[in-house]
């Protein structure tokens, strides 16, 4: 299977954090538990591919009733 290329830059832990309206240390907690948007460990620090980020929050979408 082929992935797509996403060429948008890595978003930092902070800037993930921010974007999802969650305390950062809630973000170290799931990656640490294995609960959140696949990261990437560059050096000593997270980064996460946009595309990764979006395809667990549709993964996390829940449906409604009508």
């Amino acid at each position: 299977m082929t992935r797509a290329r996403d060429t948008r830059k890595l978003a930092s832990a902070e800037e993930l954090a921010d974007h999802l309206g969650v305390p950062l240390a809630t973000l170290y907690a799931w990656n640490h538990r294995g609960l959140g948007p696949a990261s990437i460990k560059v050096g000593r620090h997270l980064r996460y591919r946009w595309s990764e980020v979006e395809a667990w929050l549709d993964s996390r979408t829940t449906e409604r009733a009508a």
